[in-house]
């Protein structure tokens, strides 16, 4: 099997495995030869939250080419905190990474990167991920170095049973507010609770609360968009009393703080994020990167329902 590619697009590639990173350590990618998927399904990390992600090569990869036995498609296991060591080397500059290192002492700071390099190899029987970084000093001194990744290839069978968890039917779906202020309102009541309840309906009513012995707090946010209603097939003066009724009322999951601030962390790549809320079961939020219509990659992310006693 043979896989090589340039990283165009380093920030981004480094703040998406960077919000995946706090969620469990270790990762599954599988490339093809259209999108590179990510994803986190150990029921041991916390929260139990999965995420199964899928981002379009053109946006993140150029000089893309893959090739294997199983429909050009290559599935890998790898530490995350170790991809994000060589992917932030490569957002950085290689002096930094070459001081790091201990190879070059005294390597010039001031380093411009032109081309990132990512290829499937094998050293000594193990295989690696091998990013190769490129730079000038400016002095125009030419500056190189490689990080190895040690990975696991999955065998076709196994990377054939991964499979995304199963979930009914959204009771509601529900545009959510920019995801940095909703983290610092969480963040705020973390203290409080354990748990969070979140509570939306298809008229554009989103609430997030906690209820303690001790305290009891809302937020609301009103004329929120409904994605799934906004079909315009039909006005709304044609609606009746009992379709506007159902429209307001209110579905609920309680989730785990922890959880919930985790996926937020997924602020510093997200766009557009789409709430869907299974009612006492999980809720699956989906965040875009880019526009909606042309995104460049989703992560989807699956956080389980909490009982709360």
């Amino acid at each position: 099997m043979r896989f090589r590619a340039n990283i165009e697009n380093v920030p981004l590639f480094f703040r998406v495995i960077q919000t995946l990173e706090k969620l469990q350590k270790k990762l599954i990618i599988k490339f093809t030869e259209e999108t590179m998927h990510l994803i986190c399904n150990h029921e041991t990390n916390e929260g139990g939250i999965q995420v199964w992600s899928q981002m379009r090569v053109p946006s993140l990869f150029t000089k893309y080419r893959i090739q294997s036995n199983a429909k050009n498609e290559i599935t890998m296991n790898l530490y995350s905190d170790a991809l994000l060591g060589a992917l932030r080397s490569a957002a950085a500059n290689p002096a930094s990474a070459l001081n790091g290192a201990g190879n070059t002492a005294g390597a010039p700071s001031s380093i411009e990167t032109d081309e990132v390099i990512v290829r499937l190899t094998k050293k000594n029987d193990q295989a690696m991920l091998s990013f190769e970084i490129t730079g000038t000093t400016r002095l125009g001194r030419l500056v190189r170095v490689v990080h190895d990744v040690r990975i696991e290839v999955l065998k076709p069978a196994d990377a054939a049973r991964l499979a995304e968890p199963l979930c009914p039917t959204p009771n509601v779906h529900i545009l959510l507010p920019p995801l940095h202020k909703l983290r610092t309102i969480v963040e705020r009541l973390r203290p409080m609770s354990n748990i969070l309840a979140i509570r939306a309906n298809s008229n554009g009513h989103l609430q997030l609360g906690i209820n303690t012995e001790g305290v009891k707090l809302e937020t609301d946010w009103r004329n929120c968009t409904n994605p799934s209603n906004n079909d315009g097939n039909e006005p709304e003066d044609e609606e009746d009393e009992e379709d506007l009724e159902e429209r307001k009322k209110m579905y609920a999951v309680i989730v785990s703080i922890k959880s919930f601030l985790k996926f937020l962390g997924a602020h510093q790549v997200s766009t557009t994020t789409i709430a869907c809320v299974c009612q006492h079961h999980c809720l699956i939020l989906y965040v875009y990167i880019g526009d909606v219509a042309d995104a460049g990659g989703v992560l989807t992310f699956y956080v389980p329902a909490v009982i709360d006693e």
